[in-house]
């Protein structure tokens, strides 16, 4: 038999604070590695969407009002799911000197990049809900929706991170995979462009993208003051349940199998 949760209350406990600290440790050694400290973590996004902004609005003319913004709430919840993805499959085989040394649940290996990466979403998010506002996007009940967004985004971001973390050590090749799968999944997300513009049959098969809806639900809210597809959210959110589900039981059932693989 195996355990998906620690055996007890008091474990649990230890470890929740153990992830806690390790995700503060890294997020204090991460601004340290650049003079410019945390605003790195504003500067990298606003960087990369001049990039985008460039190529697919002055060159290609998109042609979206407000492309800018438009661009930018889509590129800051995606790059929360890509950062905490590609960390978290390579965290237990970057962990397997500690692993040789001391137990731990392996699940923890992940979450402490899922939480470091989103605190970095959160402190920008609220930035750009703040800044949205005051360039005079609507702001009104809709935005009562942002607390349930957020939570069914992160529930879904760690499902998947669990799901590679876990299968990872097993296919050492999966990172090349999944980097090249994250990139086509990328353009596959509406971040570019408004998945409601394509065709209907188009649009029926995008809006199997959990992303896809997860996206549109930020522009709806924040940019143009509308409550999301509740419906859609939901089924997000059922999706992301069966993930942790998922990941945490295959953590589980290889918990001391782990430290023995290969590196």
């Amino acid at each position: 038999m195996f355990r998906i949760f620690p055996s007890s209350w008091k474990s649990f406990k230890r470890y929740v604070v153990l992830a806690l600290y390790e995700t503060f440790a890294d997020l204090r050694a991460e601004s340290r590695r650049t003079y410019v400290g945390y605003l790195w973590w504003i500067i990298d996004p606003i960087a990369s969407m001049f990039v985008y902004y460039l190529i697919f609005e002055v060159i290609f003319d998109r042609g979206i009002e407000n492309f800018a913004v438009f661009l930018f709430v889509g590129l800051i919840p995606w790059r929360w799911l890509q950062t905490s993805l590609i960390g978290g499959a390579n965290s237990i085989l970057h962990a397997r000197g500690v692993m040789l040394q001391v137990y731990l649940p392996k699940a923890i290996f992940p979450s402490v990049t899922f939480l470091t990466n989103t605190a970095k979403f959160l402190s920008i998010f609220v930035l750009l809900v703040v800044l949205l506002a005051v360039l005079g996007f609507p702001v009104g009940a809709p935005h009562l929706a942002l607390p349930a967004l957020l939570a069914v985004h992160g529930l879904f971001i760690a499902g998947c991170t669990l799901v590679a973390s876990a299968l990872t050590p097993f296919f050492p090749d999966l990172r090349m995979v999944l980097e090249n799968l994250v990139r086509l999944w990328f353009f596959l997300s509406g971040i570019f462009y408004s998945v409601s513009d394509l065709s209907p049959r188009l649009e029926g098969w995008f809006r199997l993208n959990p992303m896809a809806t997860v996206i549109e639900s930020y522009r709806e809210v924040v940019m143009y003051g509308r409550w999301p597809d509740l419906p859609a959210l939901a089924a997000v959110a059922v999706v992301a349940v069966c993930l942790n589900l998922v990941g945490l039981g295959i953590l589980g059932r290889f918990d001391y199998v782990y430290p023995r693989l290969s590196p």
